[in-house]
């Protein structure tokens, strides 16, 4: 994801902090210091907001583990200021497994809230339920508290909430997958409105909510439509093969006259026709603020990048797309480079699907209707 920073590994997947985090990390900071003016109370507050972000951190383990079993691998995990993201490379396909990997996050957080619980009664402090509601006593009360409170939040049926999957994965056992996603995602949207609501009348973060949530049901219903769409087409029947390429040897200022003179946002470095790295527009604007002139495009091209085969499934190659980190997804064929694959030449292939079967159907209302002999409506032309 854009504006990410790497801040660790953990079980071989990556974890990014994005920007925004930032902000929250500020606000927190600003927070705790105004309502006591104390820099000590500043710094308590974002050492629980930390370990809070800890625990969301081994909710999402959680999913990506349990994903893992199934032979589902996790390109990374994102923290932002709404929480974290485990980023698979797709959802498993049996409706059971999908299940197991949504309830894995949440059961994570009950696992730490039990834990928690049972120090805290071990070492003889009075647990009431009124107190873990409203977030009161220490450290580690709050941090129960909190626990508990992104299990009730995480299990709400709506996308994209860990009990949207849950629900979708429930309907699934009984009806078609995208009937089901779907349906889970109008409930989803259904729950926005009251969220919507409700913060006008009271808490305008409520708001806020409603609109991430309105958001990704509504995302997650295109997006499975689409790859639904997508079954069956290879994506060479959908990939670009006139583009532009450029040489490790090459210098950035040949390279921004590519980026000048046509469409394409990244730019296949090759040996021959055997792909080395990707270059986007964004890296050579950027190199060529700080490098000095004559850089060459292997200092400033990317080595960690997704490759998708000419005979892949549509739907397949989407979701590398979309997990990737450039806008257009190299194609080959037994390791060499036969195209480029972005999501606007995905999205104009869908659209001329769409108008052909239009047409198709326009076409096929007009065609006279052929009736059997002995109808009332047909008319026998011999004499």
């Amino acid at each position: 994801m854009r504006w990410s920073w790497k801040i660790g590994r953990i079980l071989g997947m990556n974890v990014y902090m994005h920007a925004t985090f930032l902000l929250l990390v500020a606000f927190v900071l600003y927070a705790y210091w105004r309502s006591e003016h104390s820099v000590m109370t500043a710094l308590w507050g974002l050492a629980f907001i930390l370990v809070i972000f800890a625990c969301i951190v081994l909710h999402e383990l959680g999913h990506a583990l349990t994903a893992r079993r199934y032979g589902v691998r996790t390109r990374d995990i994102i923290l932002l200021p709404i929480g974290g993201v485990a980023r698979l490379e797709r959802m498993p396909e049996k409706p059971s497994e999908e299940l197991a990997v949504a309830v894995a996050g949440p059961a994570v957080n009950v696992v730490i809230s039990v834990v928690l619980a049972g120090f805290l009664l071990a070492s003889g402090v009075p647990l009431a339920w009124r107190d873990i509601w409203l977030m009161r006593g220490g450290f580690l009360e709050q941090l129960m508290s909190v626990n508990l409170l992104l299990v009730g939040f995480n299990l709400l049926p709506a996308f994209p909430m860990d009990g949207g999957r849950v629900l979708r994965a429930l309907l699934a056992t009984r009806m078609e997958y995208t009937r089901a996603t779907q349906l889970a995602a109008r409930v989803g949207q259904a729950m926005a409105l009251v969220f919507g609501l409700v913060g006008l009348l009271s808490d305008p973060f409520l708001l806020f909510i409603a609109l991430f949530v309105w958001m990704g049901a509504d995302a997650e219903a295109s997006m499975t439509l689409m790859k639904t769409s997508m079954g069956g087409i290879p994506v060479q029947q959908v990939m670009v093969t006139d583009y532009q390429t450029l040489r490790p040897d090459d210098t950035l200022e040949n390279a921004m006259k590519h980026v000048l003179g046509g469409w394409q946002q990244d730019f296949p470095v090759v040996f021959g026709d055997h792909i080395l790295g990707v270059l986007t527009r964004e890296d050579v604007v950027k190199s060529l603020g700080q490098a000095e002139a004559g850089t060459l495009v292997r200092d400033a091209m990317r080595r960690d990048f997704q490759t998708a085969d000419s005979h892949d499934m549509l739907d397949r190659a989407l979701t590398l797309l979309h997990n990737g980190h450039c806008r257009s997804l190299p194609v080959e064929h037994d390791g060499h480079l036969v195209g480029l694959l972005s999501a606007d030449t995905v999205a104009q292939f869908m659209m001329l699907q769409s108008a052909l079967r239009r047409r198709k159907r326009l076409w096929n209302r007009r065609q006279p209707v052929e009736l059997p002999p002995g109808s009332p409506q047909h008319h026998d032309p011999s004499p």
